[in-house]
């Protein structure tokens, strides 16, 4: 006995796509990859032998170049959701393509069965010289290493970096927050020692912190000042920069002190845009001019941190009436006063006379 659908003359069926597909996948793609992956595969659910459909009927019936369709293959192919298969290993253009079940990749990547007998289920991971050598080329692990060399005015040894790998992949850290356990341990602490900073990211991880808005919430309950340096420097540029400790007094007078607010110690360092060389110094003879005058929000800052106005002469009519003084030099008269303009010519006349001639040692 044979059981028979009737199928309709123009396609009036359903493609069901994965919810992982659209949530997870077509936000990291152009519009153009999304209709290479949808149109193929309700090409594929169709599972009809009788259309022969290839990356020449997807170009055709989208209406853009082979390329694109080919480029898109490419991009899902580098994200792990479909595989190619070639029919011609010498051609690489002539292959299937096999969309992969979303749902067996997560449950795959995400889920892994718990065997009391395998002991690398609960065994830490340990990082080797090829996963090393692998994540220098991961851009931010690179900037990581970077960034604590400076943190500890050394390079780390290899060793050293595979330990931090290690951390990052057994409790689950973000790099930027092994940062700042460095920077946390040196600065805060005063140790450099490699096993402390290990501590430091095993309580972190303890308390759930694994990324930089849990650490900035953690500092700022348990840790007020060091929420404050960290703040400050960031601000003004200088986010691995250590202080000095009578830096660290002085900022610490801004707030115990003079309690000033955040915002006030923030609006004190914008001034500093305004010098080539912005310090804490600089930033303190702001804020303690401020205390000076009393002004403790930023709301008071324009209405009384305000330049002296400049004192305005003005002439009155005993200044108008006032006659300047006449010295013996006023009533002093020249002596050409007395002569005319052709006798000043012959006086001038007879005297480069005289001058020749006495050059010349003559006498006239």
């Amino acid at each position: 006995m044979n059981f028979i659908i009737q199928t309709t003359d123009i396609d009036l069926g359903d493609t069901p796509i994965e919810n992982i597909f659209i949530n997870d996948f077509m936000p990291m793609a152009n519009g153009t990859y999304v209709k290479v992956y949808l149109l193929g595969y309700k090409y594929a659910h169709d599972k009809d032998d009788s259309i022969i459909v290839d990356n020449k009927t997807i170009s055709k019936h989208l209406n853009i170049p082979l390329t694109d369709v080919l480029g898109a293959w490419d991009f899902w192919e580098s994200k792990g959701i479909i595989e190619k298969k070639y029919d011609d290993e010498d051609n690489k253009f002539n292959y299937k393509i096999k969309f992969l079940n979303l749902k067996q990749l997560y449950i795959k990547n995400n889920f892994k069965p718990f065997d009391t007998k395998d002991e690398s289920a609960t065994k830490p991971y340990t990082c080797s010289v090829e996963d090393l050598v692998d994540a220098n080329q991961i851009p931010a692990i690179n900037r990581m290493f970077n960034n604590i060399d400076y943190i500890m005015r050394r390079q780390l040894v290899p060793n050293e970096k595979q330990k931090i790998l290690e951390w990052i992949y057994n409790y689950n850290m973000n790099p930027d927050i092994i940062e700042k356990a460095f920077f946390y341990g040196i600065e805060k602490k005063g140790k450099r020692n490699f096993n402390y900073i290990g501590g430091i990211i095993r309580n972190w991880y303890d308390q759930g912190i694994t990324n930089v808005e849990a650490l900035q919430e953690y500092l700022k309950a348990n840790d007020e000042k060091y929420f404050r340096y960290e703040k400050i420097m960031k601000y003004l540029g200088y986010g691995n920069r250590f202080l000095t400790e009578p830096e660290k007094k002085v900022i610490d007078k801004w707030f115990d002190k003079y309690k000033f607010s955040m915002e006030m110690v923030l609006k004190g360092c914008e001034n500093t845009k305004k010098t080539s060389n912005p310090n804490i110094n600089y930033i303190d003879s702001i804020l303690g001019s401020w205390h000076n005058k009393g002004i403790k929000t930023v709301k008071e800052i324009e209405e009384k941190d305000k330049p002296p106005k400049k004192k305005e002469y003005r002439r009155t009519k005993k200044d108008n009436d006032r006659k300047p003084t006449k010295t013996k030099f006023h009533n002093f008269e020249q002596r050409t006063a007395n002569y005319t303009a052709e006798q000043l010519e012959e006086i001038a006349k007879r005297k480069r006379e005289e001058y020749y001639f006495k050059q010349k040692g003559e006498s006239k």
